[in-house]
């Protein structure tokens, strides 16, 4: 799995994504591969299990090893003045400021923040990889990151859309051109058009829009390619022993498999040692039994390493260090 240059590790909430996520970070900076993990979860807990303080840009923990956490809010800020930005140098004076306010009003819309966090991602995956070998992204809870992985597809279906919305204008406008009632300074010269500098003013701004368009319709089509890869790219679903994570994990590998996306792995964590005693854990021994039987009857087409149940939390270095020597001891 290391030997990929994207690793996307997902799972129902509370199964330990983020642990797993951060412990093969550190193994993989171990084996001296240039490596940052990123968390994409708005409800983000990288930072605590690093026990360091993390925001939107990269921040180096150990040799090799860089760690972040993207702030949707501020992706979306960001977008939005990217946006604004361009609507500047493109739209009439006129319409700037109903247009910004518009904008403003969409930074609650529904799916501002996955677009805006997409994007991101997107520019993460496509980057060339001269800083990083690898990039583990520490997602978000199954429904989100399924939705998440597959809007590249809807965006560029949108951006193309927009595409031939803005040539259909073009055409209008070359049409509107020639059915313009010409004025009394056209009688001198019949071939002059008073509407010369609007209409070219219109074209270079039709042909600004588009350009911007399929540039960002390129950038999810490049980044779709990459998750597509099996040599490039795999999702691990991490799951514990128990009806709803195996029920939900089910569910996330078809459709990703339907979404030609590759999983590569299911780590059953929490397993408990075999070495626990009392009458408590052996009921719930007994009981992980039966679920891990369905695991392996689920998933057999998928390697399934384990992870144990760690007599305490996992919140520093020293403890990922633990979950290293133990991953690489399953063969990752």
């Amino acid at each position: 799995m290391l030997e990929r240059r994207l690793i996307w590790v997902g799972g129902k909430g509370g199964v330990g994504k983020t642990s797993v996520s951060a412990a093969l970070a550190v193994l993989a900076a171990q084996r001296g591969k240039r490596c940052l993990v990123v968390s994409t979860d708005p409800a983000h807990s990288l930072g605590d299990v690093f026990a360091r303080a993390l925001d939107d840009s990269p921040r180096r923990l150990l040799p090799n090893l860089d760690a972040m956490e993207i702030d949707p809010d501020a992706e979306v800020d960001a977008h939005l003045a990217r946006v604004i930005d361009q609507m500047r140098k493109l739209a009439a004076p006129e319409m700037l400021q109903e247009l910004t306010r518009q904008m403003q009003l969409t930074r609650h819309s529904p799916g501002t923040q996955e677009a805006a966090l997409l994007e991101r991602i997107a520019r993460l995956v496509t980057a060339p990889p001269d800083d990083y070998d690898l990039i583990i992204f520490d997602t978000a809870p199954t429904g989100h990151t399924l939705r998440l992985l597959t809007l590249p597809e809807a965006m560029a279906a949108w951006t193309d859309g927009l595409l031939s919305h803005n040539r259909k204008s073009a055409e209008l406008s070359k049409v509107l051109q020639h059915l313009t009632p010409r004025s009394g300074r056209d009688v001198a010269n019949p071939l002059a058009d008073p509407n010369e500098d609007q209409l070219s003013g219109l074209d270079r701004r039709s042909r600004d829009i588009a350009d911007t368009l399929r540039t960002r319709r390129r950038l999810f089509h490049q980044a779709r390619r990459q998750l597509e890869d099996p040599a490039q790219s795999g999702f691990m679903f991490v799951l514990t022993p128990e009806k709803l994570p195996i029920l939900e994990t089910e569910r996330a590998v078809q459709a990703l498999g339907e979404a030609g996306i590759p999983v590569v792995a299911t780590l059953v964590n929490r397993v408990i040692p075999a070495d626990a005693d009392g009458a408590f854990l052996q009921r719930r021994r007994d009981q992980e039994a039966q679920y891990l039987q369905q695991i392996e009857a689920s998933f057999a087409a998928l390697p399934r390493p384990q992870l144990p149940w760690l007599e305490t939390d996992v919140q520093d270095i020293p403890a990922l260090e633990q979950i290293a020597t133990l991953l690489a001891a399953q063969g990752f």
